[in-house]
């Protein structure tokens, strides 16, 4: 077994000004993310240009603060946030959702299109392969911060872990596994696939599909919020968002398909 090793959860103190591994895991994906959405406007030209993705930065940090916040209170919080409807603005507490900030970024770029007169589906083509980004650094700082840490494991796994701060039982490091399939994994395959000429709905498909795939596994071995129990079937919360985000990825590769079959 391992030992998680106490990270401070504060990457740098400024006086009195603390900055956080989770914020600056925030910034350094959105910069990284702009960079290679930059980098795949060039590569596979269209109405959306790399000088569009400038004016889209700030529309995508709304989305994904806003979108974040409002589907932890929704999905996650309600009962409490109905009660305490101030808490809902004191996002320096914690408690952000990777569906609520989808759908903010979603909505943010459909909003973007339809002002610069673009293709929701070319833009979200060129911005899907950035996603992964995110999602490794944000899960990376999940582990540091000693958060959403993972269920009960055997303590013959060799890399199973003791979190100190939540009990001395053996766990998965979670945290990990997400960032191995959600980040790394899922960064990958988006790479290969915009190396090439992609017909539109392609890589928007292979991100839903693909996320919803990763994130559905490893709920099985992260300690989940809320579960839903129906007769033998049991889901948690993160599985249950993601069976729609899974059924618009598959046809989203169905339309692709017969966009490239018809090329």
């Amino acid at each position: 077994m391992l030992l998680f090793p106490q990270f401070n959860p504060i990457a740098l103190q400024l006086g009195p000004i603390a900055i956080h591994w989770y914020g600056l895991a925030y910034v350094t994906a959105l910069l990284l993310g702009l960079a290679y959405t930059k980098h795949i406007a060039r590569r596979h030209p269209s109405p959306f240009t790399p000088e569009h993705v400038d004016n889209l930065f700030t529309w995508v940090v709304l989305g994904v603060i806003v979108g974040g916040r409002l589907g932890y209170v929704l999905f996650y919080g309600l009962p409490y946030f109905a009660a305490n409807p101030l808490d809902v603005f004191k996002v320096w507490q914690g408690g952000m959702s990777f569906h609520g900030g989808l759908i903010g970024v979603i909505t943010a770029l459909a909003v973007f299109c339809r002002k610069h007169n673009l293709n929701l589906w070319d833009v979200g083509d060129r911005v899907a392969p950035a996603i992964p980004i995110g999602l490794l650094l944000g899960r990376i700082a999940n582990f540091i911060n000693g958060e959403l840490v993972g269920r009960e494991a055997p303590a013959s796994l060799p890399w199973s872990m003791i979190f100190p701060q939540v009990d001395l039982l053996p766990r998965h490091p979670s945290q990990l596994y997400e960032a191995s399939l959600e980040g790394i994994a899922l960064f990958l395959i988006l790479f290969i696939i915009s190396r090439r000429p992609f017909p539109r709905y392609l890589p928007s498909g292979v991100f839903l599909a693909g996320y919803a795939l990763a994130r559905f596994t490893v709920e099985y071995f992260r300690t989940p919020e809320i579960t839903h129990t129906w007769g033998p079937v049991v889901l948690t919360q993160g599985q249950l968002l993601c069976l729609p985000m899974l059924a618009a990825g598959l046809v989203l590769l169905g339309l692709s398909r017969r966009r490239a079959h018809a090329a």
